[in-house]
């Protein structure tokens, strides 16, 4: 067995990433395609192969979830929906705009329920999620959802402001997997636009 193993290895190429991480991942990977297609064999060591998933399709994800994409609404004021920095792009705040044309309204804890503020958080995820396919025709050019802000139309003794800008949170985590993890602050508001319930701005990162 011990001969065998040394034989494969010898006629092997060895691939190695030390450093655990899809950038490293994915070099190993494409470097171990590379000798593959001239008929050798590759041992990938030490690669987080759970790291990398091609194929994954957050709009095939949307699909499943029966979450269907709007065209996002215009500026209300004197900016615009979203800005491109280098391979970053900073979305300005959405707020809860149904189907119907109508806003989610009300202080949470007071006029809505919590679970009310979590579909709220909810459906503004969907509109920022429009934002973005506006932008870029298509989802899996997103790399990150790097950072959150989400603001809850609340009184000052409301303390669950986690609990609602969640339904934001766990929509980026069910389209784009682990990519949709990202930072965040959930924070309570006197008073917002309109009187919507929450509002939600956030950061994306480009492949």
């Amino acid at each position: 067995l011990r001969r065998q193993r040394q034989m494969c290895i010898r006629d092997s190429i060895l691939v190695t990433s030390s450093i655990k991480g899809e950038g490293k991942t994915l070099n190993a990977l494409n470097l171990a395609l590379s000798f593959s297609s001239i008929g050798k064999k590759v041992l990938l060591i030490g690669c987080d192969l759970k790291s990398v998933d091609k194929n994954y399709d957050p709009e095939s994800k949307l699909k499943e979830l029966g979450v269907k994409l709007s065209n996002p609404s215009n500026p209300v004021a004197n900016y615009v929906n979203v800005v491109r920095s280098g391979n970053l792009l900073f979305l300005s705040g959405k707020g809860p705009l149904k189907n119907d044309g109508n806003y989610i309204k009300g202080k949470v804890g007071v006029d809505l329920t919590i679970e009310q503020g979590y579909e709220a958080a909810r459906i503004t995820g969907i509109n920022q999620l429009s934002v973005l396919k506006s932008t870029l025709g298509d989802l899996r050019k997103v790399k990150r959802i790097v950072k959150v802000l989400g603001m809850v139309n609340s009184n000052s003794d409301f303390t669950d402001h986690p609990k609602v800008v969640n339904g934001f949170s766990d929509l980026m985590v069910e389209v784009f997997g682990e990519s949709g993890k990202h930072a965040r602050s959930a924070v309570g508001m006197g008073s917002l636009p309109s009187n919507i319930a929450v509002e939600v701005e956030m950061i994306v990162e480009l492949e």
